[in-house]
This record gives C-alpha cells, sequence and structure tokens, in this order.
C-alpha cells in the first residue's frame, strides 16, 4: 500500500488557503495561521482529539475525510465486526479481513495510508465507555444506524455539559455532536451543542419508530411470530435457565453461532404457542432491523460532516444551524432547517412531561401506550411511582407482572403524581418524569 508523506511541504497547501487568511464567514474572533504563529495547523494535528462512533459505510468515509483534512488524532467505536456484504461501500476492508472488527481494520488501514495520523480503535460498545473517556475529546461524529446508540450519546453528552446555580451553561464543558445517518439514497447531517441548541432527542418524533410491541404481549401472549423473536431477544437473553454458547452480554447479530441460537429459541418459543412462521432469515430480520445502504449517499453525508468538524474545530467558518437534508433519489436535493428545542424534553429540557391518561386505563395499556409514542420510543421501561415499583424488567419483572391488569389508581397513582420511567435508551441514570394528568375519554 502506498503510504501519503504528510510531511511534504505543498500536502496541506488547500487546508491553508481556508486557515491561513480571514473571510467573510469566519468567526469575530477567528485568527489566522502565520508562519509564526502556526495554531490552527498544530491543534488538527495534536490537539484536537476527535471520537468517531461508527466504522461502517458512513464511519469508513468519515475517517478517510478526517485523516485527509489535517486531524491527526482520532479515536474511533465500533463493535461489529466485517462481513463479506460490507465491502462493495465500506471501502477500508478487503476479502482477507472478512470476521476482523471492523474498528481495528479501519485504523489500522488509516495509519498506514496516511503518515502520522494516528487512529486509535475500540472494538466495544459506547456504552462500554465511562464519562472521563468521553470528556476527552473536542469533538464527536457520530455515523450510527441505530436510533438507540444515537439517543444515549445524545444525553451523555448533554449530561457532560456544566450548569450552575443560575442557568448559565460553562463553554468548557460543551462537546458537540456531529450526526450523520443515511437510509437509501436519503440522508441528514447535524450539528447539535449540547444545551445550546436542540438535541437528539428534541426531534425523536421526526424518526418513525421501529415496528414494536408491548412488552406484556411478548412476555405473556405472543400472537405472531415476531412476538416470539423479540421474547428471545428481550428475555431469552437475560434468562440464566437457557443454555447459551456465548456470554449474553456480549451477543452479536453478526455471529452466526448466536444467532442461531436466537432463532431455535424464538422457535421453541413459537412451538410452546401454537405459532407458525418463524424463520431464520425473520429472525436476522428482526434483530438486525436492515438498512439500505448506498455508498454515494453515505460519501456525500460524511462530507458533510466533516465539513463541519472542520469548521468548529478551526474557527474559518459559522457551523450548520442546525440540520441540513439531502435526497439523491431525483437529482440532488438539500435543505437546511433549524430544529428548536423542545421545552419538555426528556434530555434538555424540564424532564418533566405532563400525561393524560383515562382512570380507567390499565398497567397494561398504558404500558403499550408511552412505548409506541413517537415522543418517547422507549424499549424495555420500568416504572416506579411514590417509592413504589409499578412494573420493572430484569429480576424484579416476575414480582410485578400482576400489576399490569390493575388500573392506575388501583395501583395508588393519583392525578398529578409523577411517574418515573428509567430505560436502556436513556444514558447512565437519565430518568423521564411523566406528570399523570387524569382525563376521562370522550
Amino acid at each position: 500500500m502506498e503510504t501519503m508523506d504528510t510531511d511534504l511541504p505543498n500536502r496541506w497547501i488547500d487546508i491553508g488557503k481556508v486557515i491561513n487568511r480571514g473571510g467573510p464567514f469566519a468567526a469575530p474572533d477567528f485568527q489566522p495561521d502565520t508562519k509564526e504563529s502556526p495554531n490552527i495547523m498544530n491543534g488538527l494535528q495534536s490537539d484536537f482529539k476527535i471520537l468517531v462512533i461508527g466504522a461502517g459505510g458512513l464511519g469508513c468515509e468519515i475517517l478517510k475525510n478526517l485523516a485527509l483534512s489535517g486531524f491527526r488524532n482520532i479515536d474511533v467505536i465500533d463493535m461489529d465486526t466485517i462481513d463479506v456484504s460490507n465491502l462493495n461501500r465500506q471501502f477500508l476492508f478487503r476479502r482477507k479481513d472478512v470476521g476482523k472488527s471492523k474498528a481495528e481494520v479501519a485504523a489500522a488501514f488509516i495509519n498506514e495510508r496516511v503518515s502520522g495520523c494516528n487512529v486509535t480503535a475500540h472494538k466495544c460498545r459506547i456504552q462500554e465507555k465511562d464519562e472521563d473517556y468521553y470528556r476527552q475529546f473536542k469533538l464527536v461524529i457520530a455515523g450510527l444506524d441505530s436510533i438507540e446508540a444515537r439517543r444515549w450519546i445524545n444525553g451523555l453528552l448533554v449530561n457532560l455539559v456544566v450548569v450552575d446555580e443560575n442557568g448559565d451553561v460553562d463553554p468548557d464543558t460543551i462537546i458537540p455532536l456531529v450526526d450523520g445517518g443515511t437510509e437509501g439514497f436519503k440522508g441528514q447531517a447535524r450539528v447539535i451543542l449540547p444545551r445550546i441548541t436542540s438535541c437528539f432527542e428534541c426531534s425523536l418524533e421526526a424518526f418513525p419508530p421501529q415496528v414494536s410491541y408491548a412488552v406484556c404481549t411478548i412476555a405473556n401472549t405472543p400472537r405472531v411470530p415476531e412476538h416470539c423473536i423479540q421474547w428471545a431477544i428481550m428475555f431469552g437473553l437475560e434468562d440464566k435457565d437457557l443454555p447459551k454458547p456465548f456470554d449474553p452480554k456480549k451477543f452479536d447479530n453478526d455471529n452466526p453461532d448466536h444467532m442461531n441460537w436466537l432463532f431455535q429459541t424464538a422457535k421453541k418459543r413459537a412451538e410452546d404457542h401454537n405459532i407458525s412462521g418463524v424463520t431464520y432469515k425473520l429472525t436476522q430480520g428482526v434483530a438486525k432491523n436492515i438498512i439500505p445502504a448506498i455508498a454515494s449517499t453515505n460519501a456525500t453525508i460524511a462530507a458533510a460532516c466533516c465539513n463541519e468538524a472542520f469548521k468548529f474545530c478551526t474557527e474559518s467558518s459559522g457551523s450548520l444551524n442546525n440540520y441540513m437534508m439531502y435526497n439523491g433519489l431525483n437529482g440532488v436535493y438539500t435543505f437546511t432547517f433549524e430544529y428548536e428545542s423542545k421545552e419538555g424534553c426528556a434530555v434538555c429540557g424540564t424532564n418533566i412531561v405532563t400525561y393524560p391518561v383515562d382512570p380507567s386505563t390499565t398497567l397494561t395499556t398504558f404500558l403499550e401506550n408511552i412505548t409506541t409514542d413517537s415522543r418517547f420510543q422507549f424499549k424495555k421501561p420500568s416504572l416506579r411511582c411514590n417509592g413504589k415499583n409499578l412494573y420493572m424488567q430484569g429480576l424484579l419483572h416476575a414480582s410485578t407482572v400482576p400489576n399490569l391488569p390493575k388500573t392506575l389508581p388501583e395501583l395508588s397513582v393519583q392525578d398529578e403524581d409523577e411517574i418515573t420511567i428509567t430505560d436502556p435508551s436513556l444514558p447512565g441514570s437519565l430518568a423521564v418524569r411523566m406528570r399523570i394528568k387524569y382525563k376521562l375519554s370522550n
């Protein structure tokens, strides 16, 4: 492989045209680089540490763009391994890499190709890193295909911002999030300044919720094949009595052995409830939520994301305010607009949501309503009210199942009471406080 010499005199000549002189779009306090004080270039190549989340189709493009834009200090996180189906668009990988870590192979490729670039790989889930790890970065770029993961990193970065007793934000604790996403010929790039602009959670309703099923239905009365597959994912992995040929905490839906276990478990669940139709292909579809990917869309959105990272770090131009959508289905169409902060946002807002409920609503129906509500998109919610467990996941699940057929008033939930909801889609100790407002249905 040919190595690019980053120390050639003309290597960064194009970047110099941007950072060596001012312009009408530069920030008010922008100070161009000079031969005596190349502060911006030094920052790109040493001080500006960037985190890239995801080393798939979008992540490969982002890593390449950052390295060729002068950034030398980059971390990349991805828990997945390379599949042969990735090779047509994830260009940092070769056939010999199939089965290896995406993050590790991508980092090694960039480090070898671009001399002086230091990409550090982490094969893990983003939830496995602590807050101190994330505090070291100047900026985070997310190239994720999971709404749940994007919600998690968004919530964590919001929580890292220090706000004093007067409500003033400490700007030194703000770590911007540049979020990119693609689906087929469509894509989007977004700049999120935690506690300053709207966060990802503010616009959660813009993302159509994945097909979901009520937790209580999955646990107790499955009716369709998908219920059985979801049961295997949600409860089978946690069931210590079910033998597994792998660590359930490290379940990988790209691993054939793991997927075969999931299929067999779901099939057995279906047989126990006289349900037919569970196939290996359907199991893959439910577990992976497969999204079509097109290389040109990834390239376009990655370019937009890296452009925003470069502008923010160098202050050579104003940042996107704050959302750009792209559609390449019939030509090239882009549109930019500002997402406004949502007052009742569970992450960056007041964190208290008033929720109208009919007093005759059972806990089962209430759970179904909040898990299908596009504002929340909960996965496996646990509920507490007035110091009492209403419905819990995990070890306490069995003890709270008897509450499901009871109405909220029967569970001592009064008008204006607050139900505290925790969910895996929310980071750390973050919880949604839902104020119940009883209202008779028409």
